[in-house]
């Protein structure tokens, strides 16, 4: 899509960022243009450092571009942008609060004027969708990882965020749990019609959930390269890795992908 269309839902135009360190700054990302459109799920795919997690920071307006400007539904992002839900590593779950609780907690925040009674309901509707039925009453402690994951996520879903940014969600999972968290998050996010900015490390895991992979370069950041993923949808997240397709795009992405993650661990 053109780097001006009106319809884009997040739109980077010439953003960079440069962070202070003792002896200078630090240049995570190089100028980037960059637009998501409407309904799109897109990974972001390099090496550690190359600026992934300072686009989704941006986005969020946790930070702002040294250079460039940074756009949600074309209107110039200067503040904390209250339109999308930010999912990180950590679940960052509250140790004595039960689940139940932990997801309420988003209403309480963002959604102050929620009544209570409407709060419930919301509650059981997002814990029976996401598959916590049954550990509504459990602490965190009391929970498996795949668990927290799932607190975490429908924490996230329950004030219905327009565009849902994650940053590595699911990276500290075992493979079994994970193609189940992502089968779960593809429904969950082709239901609510969300726009999704994933980052990751797993190439095999951006090719799975994603309409467009964005590979980028050792910092400086800077975008390497853009590959539509046109695998039909739904999609079986585990036996799409299986085919012949798949293959093909896998080997391409790491193509160019491979000498940007050698670089990286040069810097």
């Amino acid at each position: 899509m053109p780097l001006s269309d009106p319809a884009a839902k997040i739109r980077l135009a010439g953003a960079s960022k440069r962070f202070p360190v003792r002896d200078g700054e630090l240049e995570a990302l190089q100028p980037t243009d960059l637009a998501v459109r409407p309904q799109e799920f897109v990974a972001l795919v390099g090496p550690s450092g190359c600026g992934k997690s300072t686009i989704l920071n941006l986005a969020a307006g946790l930070l702002r571009p040294t250079d460039g400007a940074v756009f949600y539904d074309e209107q110039p992002v200067t503040t904390l942008n209250r339109a999308v839900g930010y999912m990180t590593q950590k679940d960052t779950l509250l140790p004595w609060r039960h689940a139940a609780d932990n997801i309420r907690i988003a209403l309480e925040l963002r959604c102050r004027a929620v009544p209570r009674g409407e709060a419930a309901a919301r509650v059981a509707q997002i814990i029976e969708l996401i598959g916590l039925k049954g550990f509504e009453q459990h602490f965190p402690a009391q929970l498996s990882g795949g668990m927290r994951k799932r607190v975490a996520l429908a924490r996230t879903l329950i004030y219905e965020p327009e565009t849902l940014l994650m940053d590595e969600p699911f990276g500290a999972l075992d493979a079994q749990l994970k193609l189940l968290l992502l089968d779960q998050l593809q429904s969950l996010t082709a239901l609510r019609r969300m726009t999704v900015v994933f980052v990751t490390h797993d190439l095999g895991e951006a090719i799975t959930l994603a309409d467009r992979v964005i590979v980028f370069s050792a910092r400086p950041g800077r975008i390497r390269a853009i590959r539509e993923i046109d695998l039909p949808r739904p999609r079986d997240v585990f036996k799409v890795r299986f085919t012949e397709h798949f293959a093909r795009l896998h080997e391409e992405l790491w193509d160019e992908l491979k000498d940007e993650v050698v670089k990286g661990t040069d810097v």
